[in-house]
Protein backbone atom coordinates (compact mmCIF):
# COMPACT_ATOMS: atom_id res chain seq x y z
CA UNK A 1 0.00 0.00 0.00
CA UNK A 2 0.79 3.30 -0.78
CA UNK A 3 0.19 6.41 2.22
CA UNK A 4 -0.86 9.99 0.46
CA UNK A 5 -0.13 12.92 1.64
CA UNK A 6 -3.57 12.75 3.65
CA UNK A 7 -2.71 9.70 5.33
CA UNK A 8 -5.28 7.32 3.16
CA UNK A 9 -4.14 3.99 1.72
CA UNK A 10 -4.05 3.18 -2.02
CA UNK A 11 -3.17 0.40 -3.90
CA UNK A 12 -0.71 -0.26 -6.14
CA UNK A 13 -1.20 -1.45 -9.73
CA UNK A 14 1.19 -1.65 -12.68
CA UNK A 15 0.14 1.69 -14.53
CA UNK A 16 2.40 3.18 -11.18
CA UNK A 17 1.80 3.75 -7.67
CA UNK A 18 -1.29 4.74 -7.05
CA UNK A 19 -2.97 2.37 -9.35
CA UNK A 20 -4.21 5.16 -12.34
CA UNK A 21 -3.00 5.40 -16.05
CA UNK A 22 -0.43 7.78 -16.11
CA UNK A 23 -1.02 11.08 -18.45
CA UNK A 24 1.13 11.34 -21.39
CA UNK A 25 1.68 10.77 -25.51
CA UNK A 26 1.08 7.06 -24.46
CA UNK A 27 -2.04 7.12 -22.58
CA UNK A 28 -4.19 10.04 -25.32
CA UNK A 29 -3.34 7.28 -27.77
CA UNK A 30 -4.78 3.96 -25.98
CA UNK A 31 -7.58 6.06 -25.48
CA UNK A 32 -8.22 7.51 -28.72
CA UNK A 33 -7.68 4.01 -30.05
CA UNK A 34 -9.92 2.82 -27.75
CA UNK A 35 -12.42 5.31 -28.68
CA UNK A 36 -12.38 4.02 -32.20
CA UNK A 37 -12.11 0.90 -31.97
CA UNK A 38 -16.22 2.07 -29.77
CA UNK A 39 -16.88 4.47 -32.92
CA UNK A 40 -15.82 3.02 -35.49
CA UNK A 41 -18.39 3.33 -37.79
CA UNK A 42 -18.34 7.11 -37.66
CA UNK A 43 -14.93 6.97 -37.76
CA UNK A 44 -14.62 5.12 -40.78
CA UNK A 45 -17.38 7.67 -42.26
CA UNK A 46 -15.63 11.03 -40.81
CA UNK A 47 -12.04 9.84 -42.51
CA UNK A 48 -14.12 9.22 -45.84
CA UNK A 49 -15.99 12.37 -45.69
CA UNK A 50 -11.82 14.50 -44.85
CA UNK A 51 -10.72 12.61 -47.83
CA UNK A 52 -13.28 13.43 -50.13
CA UNK A 53 -12.98 17.29 -48.97
CA UNK A 54 -9.24 17.40 -49.01
CA UNK A 55 -9.83 16.44 -52.85
CA UNK A 56 -12.18 19.32 -53.79
CA UNK A 57 -10.32 21.29 -51.83
CA UNK A 58 -7.06 20.04 -54.26
CA UNK A 59 -9.29 19.94 -57.70
CA UNK A 60 -10.61 23.68 -57.41
CA UNK A 61 -8.24 26.35 -56.53
CA UNK A 62 -8.20 28.39 -54.54
CA UNK A 63 -11.98 27.98 -54.40
CA UNK A 64 -15.24 28.07 -56.70
CA UNK A 65 -17.26 31.56 -57.38
CA UNK A 66 -20.67 31.69 -57.94
CA UNK A 67 -22.93 33.86 -59.27
CA UNK A 68 -23.77 35.78 -56.21
CA UNK A 69 -20.27 35.48 -54.77
CA UNK A 70 -19.69 39.03 -55.98
CA UNK A 71 -22.65 40.55 -54.01
CA UNK A 72 -20.64 39.35 -50.82
CA UNK A 73 -16.96 40.55 -52.12
CA UNK A 74 -17.27 43.96 -53.68
CA UNK A 75 -21.33 44.43 -52.61
CA UNK A 76 -22.89 43.68 -56.12
CA UNK A 77 -26.56 44.56 -56.36
CA UNK A 78 -27.04 45.65 -52.46
CA UNK A 79 -30.22 45.03 -51.34
CA UNK A 80 -30.43 41.46 -52.47
CA UNK A 81 -29.96 39.05 -49.69
CA UNK A 82 -28.93 39.40 -46.10
CA UNK A 83 -25.26 40.68 -45.91
CA UNK A 84 -24.18 38.52 -42.74
CA UNK A 85 -21.64 36.39 -44.95
CA UNK A 86 -19.88 39.23 -46.24
CA UNK A 87 -18.56 39.96 -42.75
CA UNK A 88 -17.13 36.52 -42.55
CA UNK A 89 -15.74 36.24 -46.06
CA UNK A 90 -14.50 39.51 -45.33
CA UNK A 91 -13.11 38.67 -42.13
CA UNK A 92 -11.43 35.59 -43.14
CA UNK A 93 -9.76 37.11 -46.13
CA UNK A 94 -8.20 40.19 -44.59
CA UNK A 95 -5.49 37.43 -43.16
CA UNK A 96 -5.92 35.24 -45.79
CA UNK A 97 -7.34 33.78 -49.33
CA UNK A 98 -9.60 32.18 -50.48
CA UNK A 99 -9.01 28.50 -50.45
CA UNK A 100 -8.48 29.47 -46.35
CA UNK A 101 -12.64 30.08 -46.63
CA UNK A 102 -13.74 27.47 -48.78
CA UNK A 103 -10.94 24.91 -46.02
CA UNK A 104 -12.77 26.79 -42.99
CA UNK A 105 -16.22 25.92 -44.83
CA UNK A 106 -15.16 21.86 -45.18
CA UNK A 107 -14.10 22.26 -41.72
CA UNK A 108 -17.58 23.19 -40.78
CA UNK A 109 -19.01 20.33 -42.85
CA UNK A 110 -17.07 17.81 -40.30
CA UNK A 111 -18.25 19.77 -37.00
CA UNK A 112 -22.10 19.42 -38.46
CA UNK A 113 -20.99 15.58 -38.44
CA UNK A 114 -19.84 15.34 -35.83
CA UNK A 115 -22.32 17.55 -33.97
CA UNK A 116 -25.31 15.06 -35.32
CA UNK A 117 -23.55 12.10 -34.49
CA UNK A 118 -23.01 13.44 -30.69
CA UNK A 119 -26.30 14.87 -30.34
CA UNK A 120 -27.75 11.63 -31.11
CA UNK A 121 -26.26 9.38 -28.85
CA UNK A 122 -27.02 12.01 -26.20
CA UNK A 123 -30.96 11.18 -27.11
CA UNK A 124 -30.32 7.60 -27.32
CA UNK A 125 -29.70 6.60 -30.76
CA UNK A 126 -28.03 3.50 -31.42
CA UNK A 127 -24.04 4.20 -32.33
CA UNK A 128 -24.72 2.73 -35.86
CA UNK A 129 -28.06 4.62 -37.00
CA UNK A 130 -26.05 8.34 -34.98
CA UNK A 131 -23.20 7.15 -37.62
CA UNK A 132 -25.59 6.69 -41.06
CA UNK A 133 -27.45 10.19 -40.05
CA UNK A 134 -23.92 11.55 -40.42
CA UNK A 135 -23.14 10.44 -43.67
CA UNK A 136 -24.88 11.97 -45.77
CA UNK A 137 -23.66 15.54 -45.07
CA UNK A 138 -20.31 13.55 -44.80
CA UNK A 139 -20.74 12.08 -48.32
CA UNK A 140 -22.84 14.11 -50.44
CA UNK A 141 -21.19 15.67 -53.42
CA UNK A 142 -23.43 18.55 -53.36
CA UNK A 143 -22.91 19.55 -50.17
CA UNK A 144 -18.86 19.30 -50.98
CA UNK A 145 -19.20 21.08 -53.75
CA UNK A 146 -21.23 23.96 -52.34
CA UNK A 147 -18.24 23.88 -49.35
CA UNK A 148 -15.75 24.51 -51.51
CA UNK A 149 -17.80 27.65 -53.01
CA UNK A 150 -17.74 31.44 -51.35
CA UNK A 151 -21.42 31.00 -50.81
CA UNK A 152 -22.92 30.99 -47.69
CA UNK A 153 -24.60 27.90 -47.02
CA UNK A 154 -22.44 26.22 -44.92
CA UNK A 155 -22.42 28.95 -42.34
CA UNK A 156 -26.16 28.98 -42.89
CA UNK A 157 -26.27 25.26 -41.92
CA UNK A 158 -23.80 24.80 -39.23
CA UNK A 159 -26.00 27.65 -37.82
CA UNK A 160 -29.43 25.94 -37.89
CA UNK A 161 -27.03 22.40 -36.43
CA UNK A 162 -25.42 24.61 -33.52
CA UNK A 163 -28.99 26.15 -32.49
CA UNK A 164 -30.88 22.81 -32.10
CA UNK A 165 -27.84 21.29 -30.30
CA UNK A 166 -28.25 24.26 -27.69
CA UNK A 167 -31.72 23.38 -27.44
CA UNK A 168 -31.23 19.84 -27.15
CA UNK A 169 -27.99 18.80 -25.38
CA UNK A 170 -29.21 18.68 -22.11
CA UNK A 171 -32.88 16.93 -21.45
CA UNK A 172 -34.42 20.10 -20.29
CA UNK A 173 -33.92 23.41 -21.96
CA UNK A 174 -32.39 26.37 -19.54
CA UNK A 175 -33.60 29.79 -19.66
CA UNK A 176 -29.98 30.49 -20.80
CA UNK A 177 -29.97 28.15 -23.36
CA UNK A 178 -33.35 28.89 -24.78
CA UNK A 179 -31.84 32.79 -25.09
CA UNK A 180 -28.82 31.48 -26.85
CA UNK A 181 -30.17 29.06 -29.24
CA UNK A 182 -32.44 32.57 -30.38
CA UNK A 183 -29.47 34.33 -30.41
CA UNK A 184 -27.75 31.71 -33.00
CA UNK A 185 -30.78 30.77 -34.93
CA UNK A 186 -32.00 34.98 -35.60
CA UNK A 187 -28.37 35.13 -36.49
CA UNK A 188 -28.64 32.74 -39.36
CA UNK A 189 -31.45 35.19 -41.08
CA UNK A 190 -28.67 37.51 -41.68
CA UNK A 191 -26.41 35.02 -43.54
CA UNK A 192 -29.98 33.63 -45.41
CA UNK A 193 -32.92 35.18 -44.81
CA UNK A 194 -35.04 31.67 -45.25
CA UNK A 195 -33.99 31.62 -41.55
CA UNK A 196 -36.17 33.75 -40.28
CA UNK A 197 -38.56 30.43 -40.42
CA UNK A 198 -36.64 28.68 -37.69
CA UNK A 199 -38.22 30.96 -35.12
CA UNK A 200 -41.86 28.95 -35.31
CA UNK A 201 -40.19 25.12 -34.49
CA UNK A 202 -38.23 26.28 -32.00
CA UNK A 203 -40.54 28.12 -30.11
CA UNK A 204 -42.69 25.16 -30.15
CA UNK A 205 -40.22 23.04 -29.34
CA UNK A 206 -40.26 24.28 -26.40
CA UNK A 207 -44.05 24.43 -26.03
CA UNK A 208 -44.09 20.73 -26.21
CA UNK A 209 -41.17 20.10 -24.16
CA UNK A 210 -43.36 21.29 -21.01
CA UNK A 211 -41.99 21.54 -17.47
CA UNK A 212 -44.89 23.85 -16.48
CA UNK A 213 -47.02 26.09 -19.16
CA UNK A 214 -45.67 29.08 -17.41
CA UNK A 215 -41.79 28.11 -17.82
CA UNK A 216 -42.45 26.80 -21.33
CA UNK A 217 -44.00 30.24 -22.11
CA UNK A 218 -41.48 31.86 -20.47
CA UNK A 219 -38.39 29.79 -22.25
CA UNK A 220 -40.68 30.09 -25.93
CA UNK A 221 -41.18 34.20 -25.42
CA UNK A 222 -37.29 34.39 -24.26
CA UNK A 223 -36.00 32.32 -26.98
CA UNK A 224 -38.52 34.82 -29.74
CA UNK A 225 -37.18 37.81 -28.11
CA UNK A 226 -33.16 36.64 -28.31
CA UNK A 227 -34.37 35.68 -32.21
CA UNK A 228 -35.03 38.97 -32.80
CA UNK A 229 -32.61 40.26 -31.73
CA UNK A 230 -29.73 39.79 -34.48
CA UNK A 231 -31.75 40.48 -37.01
CA UNK A 232 -32.69 44.13 -35.56
CA UNK A 233 -29.08 44.56 -34.98
CA UNK A 234 -28.72 43.82 -38.69
CA UNK A 235 -31.77 46.12 -39.93
CA UNK A 236 -30.81 48.87 -37.50
CA UNK A 237 -27.41 48.94 -38.92
CA UNK A 238 -28.33 48.71 -42.85
CA UNK A 239 -30.57 51.67 -41.73
CA UNK A 240 -27.76 53.92 -40.71
CA UNK A 241 -25.58 53.06 -43.82
CA UNK A 242 -27.72 52.35 -46.86
CA UNK A 243 -31.28 53.93 -45.17
CA UNK A 244 -32.85 50.81 -45.57
CA UNK A 245 -34.60 49.02 -42.48
CA UNK A 246 -34.53 45.53 -44.02
CA UNK A 247 -32.94 41.90 -44.16
CA UNK A 248 -33.13 42.32 -48.03
CA UNK A 249 -35.48 43.32 -50.69
CA UNK A 250 -35.70 40.05 -52.96
CA UNK A 251 -39.27 38.78 -50.84
CA UNK A 252 -41.67 40.75 -53.97
CA UNK A 253 -39.31 39.77 -56.78
CA UNK A 254 -39.10 36.10 -55.62
CA UNK A 255 -42.22 35.67 -55.35
CA UNK A 256 -42.94 37.20 -58.89
CA UNK A 257 -41.06 34.31 -60.19
CA UNK A 258 -43.09 31.77 -58.57
CA UNK A 259 -46.52 33.76 -59.28
CA UNK A 260 -45.63 34.09 -63.16
CA UNK A 261 -44.48 31.31 -63.70
CA UNK A 262 -47.49 29.51 -62.36
CA UNK A 263 -49.96 32.03 -64.08
CA UNK A 264 -52.18 31.59 -67.27
CA UNK A 265 -51.86 34.68 -68.61
CA UNK A 266 -54.68 34.40 -71.37
CA UNK A 267 -57.39 34.07 -68.45
CA UNK A 268 -55.92 36.38 -65.96
CA UNK A 269 -57.24 40.19 -65.67
CA UNK A 270 -54.80 42.75 -64.54
CA UNK A 271 -54.91 46.37 -64.24
CA UNK A 272 -53.44 48.31 -67.07
CA UNK A 273 -50.14 49.42 -65.32
CA UNK A 274 -49.23 45.70 -64.58
CA UNK A 275 -50.87 44.47 -68.04
CA UNK A 276 -48.49 46.73 -70.22
CA UNK A 277 -45.51 48.95 -69.06
CA UNK A 278 -46.85 52.27 -68.26
CA UNK A 279 -44.81 54.35 -70.68
CA UNK A 280 -45.42 55.24 -73.66
CA UNK A 281 -42.99 53.43 -76.18
CA UNK A 282 -42.85 50.68 -79.52
CA UNK A 283 -42.60 47.90 -77.16
CA UNK A 284 -44.63 47.79 -73.38
CA UNK A 285 -44.09 44.37 -71.83
CA UNK A 286 -46.69 43.41 -69.35
CA UNK A 287 -45.87 41.64 -66.02
CA UNK A 288 -47.15 38.41 -67.69
CA UNK A 289 -44.93 36.27 -69.73
CA UNK A 290 -45.16 34.84 -73.04
CA UNK A 291 -44.87 31.37 -73.10
CA UNK A 292 -41.52 30.63 -74.17
CA UNK A 293 -39.80 33.00 -71.37
CA UNK A 294 -42.58 32.03 -68.74
CA UNK A 295 -41.25 28.11 -68.94
CA UNK A 296 -37.64 28.91 -68.07
CA UNK A 297 -39.20 29.05 -64.97
CA UNK A 298 -39.22 31.05 -61.39
CA UNK A 299 -35.28 31.89 -61.48
CA UNK A 300 -35.00 33.42 -65.17
CA UNK A 301 -38.12 35.23 -64.81
CA UNK A 302 -36.80 36.93 -61.70
CA UNK A 303 -33.31 37.35 -62.49
CA UNK A 304 -32.94 36.79 -66.76
CA UNK A 305 -32.08 39.97 -68.49
CA UNK A 306 -34.90 39.54 -71.14
CA UNK A 307 -37.34 39.26 -67.63
CA UNK A 308 -41.03 41.68 -67.85
CA UNK A 309 -39.46 42.96 -64.59
CA UNK A 310 -36.31 44.21 -66.30
CA UNK A 311 -38.28 47.07 -68.37
CA UNK A 312 -40.45 48.00 -65.20
CA UNK A 313 -37.34 48.49 -63.27
CA UNK A 314 -35.28 49.92 -66.13
CA UNK A 315 -38.12 53.10 -66.43
CA UNK A 316 -39.63 53.63 -62.94
CA UNK A 317 -38.64 54.05 -59.78
CA UNK A 318 -37.83 50.68 -57.35
CA UNK A 319 -40.92 51.58 -54.89
CA UNK A 320 -43.40 52.01 -57.62
CA UNK A 321 -42.51 48.83 -58.98
CA UNK A 322 -42.81 46.91 -55.93
CA UNK A 323 -45.82 47.63 -55.30
CA UNK A 324 -47.23 46.70 -58.88
CA UNK A 325 -45.00 43.82 -58.51
CA UNK A 326 -47.30 43.13 -54.70
CA UNK A 327 -50.59 43.52 -56.90
CA UNK A 328 -49.48 41.53 -59.68
CA UNK A 329 -48.44 38.48 -56.83
CA UNK A 330 -51.76 38.96 -54.93
CA UNK A 331 -54.36 39.02 -58.49
CA UNK A 332 -52.34 35.71 -59.48
CA UNK A 333 -52.91 34.02 -55.96
CA UNK A 334 -56.54 35.35 -55.62
CA UNK A 335 -57.71 33.97 -59.43
CA UNK A 336 -55.68 31.56 -59.97
CA UNK A 337 -54.56 29.36 -56.59
CA UNK A 338 -54.72 26.21 -57.93
CA UNK A 339 -52.44 26.86 -60.40
CA UNK A 340 -49.64 28.43 -57.71
CA UNK A 341 -50.21 25.17 -55.60
CA UNK A 342 -49.69 22.46 -58.06
CA UNK A 343 -46.56 24.71 -59.21
CA UNK A 344 -45.35 24.84 -55.80
CA UNK A 345 -46.11 20.62 -54.58
CA UNK A 346 -44.25 20.26 -57.77
CA UNK A 347 -41.74 21.27 -56.43
CA UNK A 348 -41.80 20.67 -53.12
CA UNK A 349 -41.93 16.60 -54.09
CA UNK A 350 -38.75 16.80 -56.59
CA UNK A 351 -36.71 16.28 -53.47
CA UNK A 352 -37.42 12.75 -53.37
CA UNK A 353 -36.46 11.86 -57.18
CA UNK A 354 -35.37 8.62 -57.79
CA UNK A 355 -32.44 10.27 -60.00
CA UNK A 356 -30.83 13.91 -59.66
CA UNK A 357 -31.62 15.11 -62.98
CA UNK A 358 -32.12 18.80 -64.05
CA UNK A 359 -35.89 19.67 -64.61
CA UNK A 360 -37.80 22.13 -66.73
CA UNK A 361 -38.16 25.25 -65.18
CA UNK A 362 -35.46 24.89 -62.20
CA UNK A 363 -32.71 26.84 -61.60
CA UNK A 364 -29.77 24.69 -63.73
CA UNK A 365 -28.44 21.59 -61.78
CA UNK A 366 -25.62 21.88 -63.04
CA UNK A 367 -24.52 24.91 -61.41
CA UNK A 368 -24.05 22.68 -57.95
CA UNK A 369 -21.95 20.04 -59.81
CA UNK A 370 -18.52 19.73 -60.63
CA UNK A 371 -17.06 20.82 -63.73
CA UNK A 372 -14.07 19.24 -65.12
CA UNK A 373 -12.91 22.53 -65.76
CA UNK A 374 -12.92 25.33 -63.74
CA UNK A 375 -16.41 27.04 -63.90
CA UNK A 376 -16.73 30.34 -64.61
CA UNK A 377 -20.31 32.10 -64.68
CA UNK A 378 -21.12 35.41 -66.95
CA UNK A 379 -21.01 38.37 -66.37
CA UNK A 380 -21.10 37.78 -62.42
CA UNK A 381 -17.97 35.59 -62.11
CA UNK A 382 -16.80 35.76 -65.28
CA UNK A 383 -12.66 34.95 -66.07
CA UNK A 384 -11.66 38.32 -65.78
CA UNK A 385 -13.75 39.06 -62.77
CA UNK A 386 -12.76 35.60 -60.47
CA UNK A 387 -9.10 36.55 -61.93
CA UNK A 388 -9.36 39.69 -60.56
CA UNK A 389 -10.37 38.47 -56.74
CA UNK A 390 -7.82 35.85 -56.35
CA UNK A 391 -5.25 38.37 -57.42
CA UNK A 392 -6.41 41.19 -55.06
CA UNK A 393 -7.19 38.04 -52.33
CA UNK A 394 -4.30 36.16 -52.61
CA UNK A 395 -4.70 32.25 -53.42
CA UNK A 396 -3.24 31.92 -56.45
CA UNK A 397 -4.61 32.04 -60.34
CA UNK A 398 -7.96 30.12 -60.76
CA UNK A 399 -7.41 26.50 -61.97
CA UNK A 400 -8.58 22.87 -61.47
CA UNK A 401 -6.87 20.05 -61.31
CA UNK A 402 -8.52 17.78 -64.34
CA UNK A 403 -7.91 14.19 -62.74
CA UNK A 404 -8.92 15.18 -59.59
CA UNK A 405 -11.82 17.02 -60.73
CA UNK A 406 -12.83 14.52 -63.31
CA UNK A 407 -13.37 11.88 -60.36
CA UNK A 408 -15.14 13.94 -58.47
CA UNK A 409 -17.28 14.31 -60.79
CA UNK A 410 -17.84 10.69 -61.61
CA UNK A 411 -18.60 10.45 -58.34
CA UNK A 412 -21.33 12.95 -58.01
CA UNK A 413 -23.16 12.28 -60.95
CA UNK A 414 -22.83 8.30 -60.45
CA UNK A 415 -24.54 8.18 -57.12
CA UNK A 416 -22.38 10.14 -54.86
CA UNK A 417 -25.22 12.23 -53.39
CA UNK A 418 -28.43 11.35 -50.92
CA UNK A 419 -31.25 9.50 -53.34
CA UNK A 420 -34.23 11.24 -52.57
CA UNK A 421 -36.67 7.41 -51.51
CA UNK A 422 -33.96 8.32 -48.88
CA UNK A 423 -34.85 11.54 -48.12
CA UNK A 424 -39.26 10.34 -48.40
CA UNK A 425 -38.23 7.35 -45.36
CA UNK A 426 -36.42 10.23 -43.35
CA UNK A 427 -40.04 12.09 -43.57
CA UNK A 428 -42.18 9.20 -42.71
CA UNK A 429 -39.93 8.14 -40.11
CA UNK A 430 -39.84 11.81 -38.67
CA UNK A 431 -43.45 12.07 -38.97
CA UNK A 432 -44.09 8.65 -37.37
CA UNK A 433 -40.81 9.77 -34.64
CA UNK A 434 -42.76 13.41 -33.69
CA UNK A 435 -46.00 11.52 -33.68
CA UNK A 436 -44.77 9.38 -30.29
CA UNK A 437 -45.78 12.59 -28.63
CA UNK A 438 -48.96 12.34 -28.58
CA UNK A 439 -48.67 8.72 -26.68
CA UNK A 440 -49.47 9.33 -22.82
CA UNK A 441 -48.01 6.37 -22.23
CA UNK A 442 -44.59 7.00 -23.65
CA UNK A 443 -41.46 6.60 -21.46
CA UNK A 444 -39.09 9.31 -20.63
CA UNK A 445 -35.95 7.81 -23.14
CA UNK A 446 -38.84 7.77 -25.78
CA UNK A 447 -40.19 11.34 -25.16
CA UNK A 448 -36.65 12.14 -25.26
CA UNK A 449 -36.15 10.71 -28.50
CA UNK A 450 -39.34 11.85 -30.09
CA UNK A 451 -38.92 16.00 -29.24
CA UNK A 452 -35.27 15.61 -30.51
CA UNK A 453 -37.17 14.53 -34.03
CA UNK A 454 -39.54 16.97 -33.72
CA UNK A 455 -37.34 19.57 -33.59
CA UNK A 456 -35.07 18.16 -36.39
CA UNK A 457 -38.43 17.36 -38.88
CA UNK A 458 -40.25 20.53 -37.97
CA UNK A 459 -37.31 22.68 -38.99
CA UNK A 460 -36.59 20.91 -41.91
CA UNK A 461 -40.09 21.13 -43.15
CA UNK A 462 -40.08 25.26 -42.32
CA UNK A 463 -36.62 26.09 -44.38
CA UNK A 464 -37.59 23.52 -47.34
CA UNK A 465 -41.21 24.96 -47.47
CA UNK A 466 -40.29 28.27 -47.31
CA UNK A 467 -37.41 27.61 -49.70
CA UNK A 468 -39.51 26.12 -52.48
CA UNK A 469 -42.30 28.70 -51.97
CA UNK A 470 -40.16 31.12 -54.01
CA UNK A 471 -38.26 28.68 -56.09
CA UNK A 472 -36.89 25.35 -56.73
CA UNK A 473 -33.05 24.89 -56.33
CA UNK A 474 -31.09 22.02 -55.29
CA UNK A 475 -28.91 24.33 -53.39
CA UNK A 476 -31.70 25.55 -51.19
CA UNK A 477 -32.59 21.66 -50.23
CA UNK A 478 -28.94 20.66 -48.53
CA UNK A 479 -30.46 22.02 -45.92
CA UNK A 480 -32.31 18.82 -45.33
CA UNK A 481 -28.73 17.04 -44.87
CA UNK A 482 -28.88 18.82 -41.17
CA UNK A 483 -32.43 18.35 -40.47
CA UNK A 484 -34.38 16.17 -42.00
CA UNK A 485 -32.07 12.78 -42.08
CA UNK A 486 -31.26 13.20 -38.08
CA UNK A 487 -35.08 13.04 -37.70
CA UNK A 488 -35.25 9.95 -39.53
CA UNK A 489 -32.95 8.58 -37.70
CA UNK A 490 -34.27 9.93 -34.29
CA UNK A 491 -37.92 8.70 -36.04
CA UNK A 492 -36.09 5.02 -36.67
CA UNK A 493 -35.04 5.09 -33.24
CA UNK A 494 -38.40 5.64 -31.70
CA UNK A 495 -39.86 2.75 -33.68
CA UNK A 496 -37.20 0.35 -32.74
CA UNK A 497 -38.08 1.32 -29.34
CA UNK A 498 -41.66 0.27 -29.84
CA UNK A 499 -40.76 -2.95 -31.80
CA UNK A 500 -38.36 -3.79 -28.99
CA UNK A 501 -40.41 -2.16 -25.94
CA UNK A 502 -38.39 0.09 -23.53
CA UNK A 503 -34.99 -1.72 -22.00
CA UNK A 504 -34.36 -0.61 -18.52
CA UNK A 505 -31.81 2.17 -17.69
CA UNK A 506 -28.08 0.34 -16.78
CA UNK A 507 -27.59 1.18 -13.52
CA UNK A 508 -25.64 4.75 -12.13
Amino acid sequence: MVRTQAGTARPEGPAGETGQAQPGPAGRWRRLAAAVRQHWLAAALLTAGLALRVLTQLAYRPALFYIDTTRYLYNVAPGMDPLGYKGVLRGILAVASPGTVAAIQHLLGLAMAVVIYVLLLRRGVPRWLAALAMAPVLLDAYQLQIEQTLMPDAWFEALIVAGLAILLWPSETSWRRAVAAGVVLGTSATIAQVGEALILPAAVYLLVAGGGWRRALGRAAALCVAFVVPILAYQTGSYLLAGNFFLSHTGVTSMYGRMAAAADCATLRLPAAERHLPLPGPVRPGMCPAGALQAQGPDALEFNADSPIRAYYDQLPRAEVDMLLSSFNHQVLAQQPLRVLGAYTRDVVRLFALTRDGSPGATPISRWQFQTTYPYYDPHASRQIVGAATARYGGGAPSAWRPVAAFLRSYQLGGGYTPGPLYLLCVLAGLAGSAALLRRRADWKTRQLALACLLFFTTGVAVLAVSDLFEFSWRYQLPALVTLVPAGALGTAVILRWIRGPRPSPPA
